[in-house]
């Protein structure tokens, strides 16, 4: 399991939201400057979201994600505003080495298996999910400020075989919060599809590192697998545990 440090842009700085709710932001600066940060200390992957892109479709800090991904020398990946496949290509050609489809992929379902067909290997599918009152994991979509009605299992079903290079599960209740990953969601998500899956939200210390890392669960096809990475971001920037300490933990355990 690799660790993603995650980034997230807003009107053209990095900042963290908690719960995915905007008037909730704290604020880190730079983005480049954090991501050269995370760089430094040993980071494998970068995780990077253009919030306001995310929440128009309008591709407001483009610029700012390519700048990243130049200057990272590492791989980075990025969603948030991503329409189209001219969107991805621009930003492949621009250096980033996978994209993440959310919005989108749930307004144009076939986009999903065009844009992996167009280019494979690069091509990721985020689910961002709220937990509903009869426990119902249901994705949101622009930003996380719309319900779509459809969980996480409906849209897995909708894209197997489509040959993504993987599925972000974030659970937004946790995100920014500190309080832990929703392990038990990540492992019904590994039991339901053979796409390698990236967990996001909650992680706030090296211990829920290490409790990703140690997820084990059978797929469909009964193969015992783990989780291919696990993203991170205020817990890295609030201090609560480093880049190398989150790197070593993926090393030793996953």
């Amino acid at each position: 399991m690799d660790l993603y440090p995650a980034i997230d842009i807003r009107g053209g700085g990095a900042v963290r939201l908690t719960q995915g709710d905007f008037d909730r932001q704290s604020e880190y600066g730079d983005p480049v400057e954090l991501a050269m940060r995370f760089v430094e200390g040993g980071a494998p992957w970068l995780h990077v979201v253009d919030l306001d892109a995310a929440r128009s479709g309008l591709p407001v800090n483009r610029s700012t994600v390519l700048a990243i991904a130049r200057a990272a020398g590492v791989p980075v990946e990025t969603g948030g505003g991503v329409r189209s496949e001219g969107d991805i290509e621009e930003l492949l050609e621009g250096g980033l080495s996978r994209v993440i489809l959310g919005t989108a992929a749930l307004d144009d379902p076939g986009l999903v298996r065009r844009a992996t067909a167009a280019f494979p290997g690069m091509v990721a599918l985020g689910l961002d999910y709220r937990r509903t009152a009869d426990g119902r994991a249901e994705v949101a979509v622009r930003g996380w400020e719309q319900g779509s009605g459809r969980t996480v299992g409906d849209l897995l079903d909708e894209v197997a075989g489509a040959g993504l290079s993987a599925v972000i599960v974030t659970s937004i209740e946790r995100d920014g919060m500190l309080t832990g990953p929703d392990i038990e969601g990540l492992r019904a998500v590994l039991a339901s599809t053979e796409v390698p899956v990236i967990a996001s939200g909650g992680v706030g210390s090296v211990a829920d590192v290490v409790a990703l890392a140690q997820v084990e669960e059978a797929d469909s096809a009964g193969a015992s697998r783990g989780l291919l990475g696990a993203i991170t971001g205020k817990a890295l920037v609030d201090g609560r545990m480093t880049v190398e300490e989150g790197v070593a933990a993926c090393a030793r355990f996953g």
